[in-house]
Formats: structure tokens, C-alpha cells, sequence
């Protein structure tokens, strides 16, 4: 071995002994008094906690009024529309006609028949084809078919105007010829 080589591992043992002899001591005394004194002086501040704010009760003035969200309300609207002054409402509990799933603009008048005496008109929708009276009902506003004539049906409509009441409307929906 090379003296340069003895000489490193000489160092290096020396170094190792010296660290393992700053690790071996068990006197932590100072460090002890140390901690000591700095918790003697050390003075906790804790701050006054803030004074709570007054509490002022309001009074709830929406209590006698109807929920937004009722269904209560709805009947509340609809009883104020039947005390409407004209007196004058559709009748919202009868039983829906087949007709009245359709807006007016969308029906045909193709032809009139006569059934046991009593006129009847042939209203076509899409390629279906049906048959109403007078006093059936037709279209999406509660029209009343009132008369039957040969080429066109007259419809009482009671619709809202723009301040909610009902009003009547007659309209005529006419006989289509077929295009040949």
C-alpha cells in the first residue's frame, strides 16, 4: 500500500472517532437550563376577545301572505278569476275533447255529414279525420263549435286579453277544397 493510501485511511479514522465523540456525551444540561430560562421569560399575551354584536329581531311581515311555492297559490289566481266582474270563464273542470289538443291554424274543415238528423262537421289534423257537432269543443282556447254551415263552422273562443280578463272571440274556420 502506497503512503498516501495510509496516511487517507489514518485521516479518515481520526475524523470518524471524532464525530462519534461529539455524538457519545449525555450531558444536555446546558441545553436543559437553556430551555429553562427562555420559558420563564416568555410571557403569553392573549388578546380580550371582541364584545358580541347586539342582536336586533326583525319582525317577519310575510307570514299572512301566500307562499310563492303553494300549490295554494294557483287556486288562489284561479278564484280570483272566476270573481272576475264579467262573470265570464272557461269552464277548467269539464273533460278535454280530442280536438282541443290542436291550435286552430293546424285543423281542416274537409266536409259536413248529417247522422241521424244532426249535422256534423269533418275536421282533418295530420291525415286523421274526425267528426264534430255543434257543441263540441275545438282548438286550444275553449272554442264551442256553435253552427255548422255548408262551407265553414263558427267557434265561440274565450280567451284573456291583456289584463287577464275573459273575453269572447268568435272566429269561422273555412272549408278547404281539395287542389286537384
Amino acid at each position: 500500500m502506497s503512503l498516501f493510501k495510509k496516511l487517507d485511511f489514518i485521516f479518515f479514522g481520526i475524523a470518524i472517532s471524532l464525530l462519534m465523540t461529539g455524538c457519545g456525551g449525555n450531558d444536555v444540561s446546558e441545553v436543559k437550563s437553556w430551555m429553562e430560562s427562555v420559558k420563564n421569560e416568555t410571557h403569553v399575551v392573549t388578546e380580550k376577545p371582541l364584545a358580541p354584536k347586539v342582536y336586533v329581531p326583525v319582525a317577519y311581515t310575510g307570514k299572512d301572505e301566500v307562499d310563492p311555492f303553494n300549490p295554494a297559490k294557483l287556486l288562489v289566481v284561479l278564484a280570483r278569476l272566476k270573481a272576475s266582474n264579467n262573470g265570464l270563464h272557461p269552464d277548467m273542470d269539464r273533460r278535454r275533447e280530442a280536438l282541443e289538443a290542436f291550435p286552430l291554424d293546424t285543423l281542416k274543415m274537409v266536409g259536413t255529414i248529417e247522422k241521424d238528423h244532426v249535422r256534423q262537421v269533418l275536421i282533418q289534423v295530420d291525415k286523421t279525420v274526425y267528426q264534430a257537432k255543434a257543441g263540441n269543443y275545438i282548438g286550444q282556447n275553449f272554442g264551442l263549435i256553435t253552427h255548422i254551415n255548408d262551407g265553414d263552422i263558427e267557434i265561440k273562443e274565450i280567451v284573456q286579453d291583456a289584463s287577464g280578463e275573459w273575453v269572447e272571440r268568435n272566429v269561422k274556420l273555412e272549408l278547404q277544397e281539395s287542389k286537384k
